[in-house]
């Protein structure tokens, strides 16, 4: 056999193996192509030596060279493959960086959430400051201060949520030597004595948080839910600029095809008083009472230091949840509470 034919066969051997070698995926696979290629028993490099003793002696030296560059070459990638495939894995080998990574969960903020910090911005917009006060609180602020007596049902122990009671002239209860109790708060009212007592007129407050009923539970009530209050002292203020500033509240919130009624009621702490409604569609057929309002009592005028032939003004409690409610068509108020994420991931 020429040497021409055997350097040809060292060639074909060189590129098969390397192209062998270079494509085992894995240790397994390697090891299949050094047995093939460089096996000392099966090996093809093996049949390959036995052919060197076709060649002439003039040709000896060429072919010899040859098949020792071949065989070293094939050796070294062997070796360079083997070490590529025994190093850890990389995490960026293991990624495709090129594809979108997965979408991180986003969470929302609770619909009731939402719908008091747009509250806040309404009334912002109307020049009302945000005010807060405490959630548990002494008979004072949620009680005496707002024209309710000691013998009002409102003040019975089963109507409120009681916590303990506190000792003889306790500083928060607004009057020395006496006893009080405390409660979780029944009403947002409580912010606006707060801020009567530490404030002169004009006053343009609104306050929003939680308050406390031992309401039975059912589609529109609960026995913790929230409200916003709002409060207006300065001279002159009349019912008919409360009865504008609720019906412009609402329409901001809900829109303008919301109609809003108001029927008279009675409150401790206003007089006159108004129940407020609206209607629960644009058909008018279903109304859903959202709050309370009316003209600041006088006598509660006097409780903070107030004179009531000098300013006046007007108050009023609004239920968020039935907004919420209202804006979103949810029919249970239930709903806010269940923690069910297949009806917060709406919001």
């Amino acid at each position: 056999m020429s040497s021409g034919s055997l350097i040809a066969q060292l060639d074909a051997f060189e590129q098969a193996a390397l192209a062998a070698i270079r494509g085992a995926a894995d240790a397994a696979a390697l090891e299949a192509a050094r047995i093939e290629f460089l096996g000392a028993r099966q090996g093809k490099l093996r049949d390959l030596q036995a052919l060197l003793g076709t060649a002439t002696r003039e040709e000896k030296p060429v072919v010899g060279r040859r098949f020792n560059e071949v065989k070293q070459v094939v050796s070294n990638e062997l070796d360079a493959r083997g070490r590529v495939l025994s190093r850890p894995r990389r995490p960026d080998q293991a990624v495709d960086v090129t594809l979108p990574g997965p979408r991180p969960a986003i969470g929302r903020r609770h619909p009731l959430t939402q719908t008091i910090l747009e509250f806040k911005d309404i009334m912002g917009r109307f020049g009302f400051t945000v005010a807060d006060g405490p959630e548990v609180e002494d008979e004072w602020h949620n009680f005496e201060a707002l024209n309710i007596p000691a013998d009002h049902p409102a003040r019975d122990p089963l109507d409120n949520f009681f916590l303990a009671t506190a000792a003889a002239g306790d500083p928060q209860r607004g009057t020395a030597n006496s006893a009080t109790s405390r409660l979780l708060r029944s009403q947002t009212s409580t912010v606006q004595i707060r801020v009567m007592e530490s404030n002169p007129p004009p006053i343009r407050i609104c306050s929003v948080g939680r308050v406390y009923r031992p309401d039975t539970i059912d589609a529109t009530h609960s026995c913790m839910f929230h409200q916003m209050e709002g409060l207006l002292i300065a001279p002159g203020t009349t019912m008919a600029q409360l009865k504008t500033v609720l019906r412009l509240f609402a329409q901001a919130y809900l829109g303008h095809d919301v109609t809003i009624r108001f029927r008279p009621s009675f409150f401790p702490f206003t007089e006159p008083s108004v129940e407020v409604d609206m209607s629960w569609d644009s058909t008018g057929s279903r109304w859903l009472e959202i709050g309370g309002a009316g003209m600041v009592d006088p006598n509660v005028l006097r409780a903070v230091g107030y004179d009531p032939e000098q300013v006046t003004g007007f108050a009023f409690g609004l239920g968020i949840e039935r907004f919420c409610m209202r804006r979103h068509q949810v029919p249970d108020i239930r709903y806010f509470t269940n923690n069910d994420l297949r009806f917060l991931r709406q919001f």
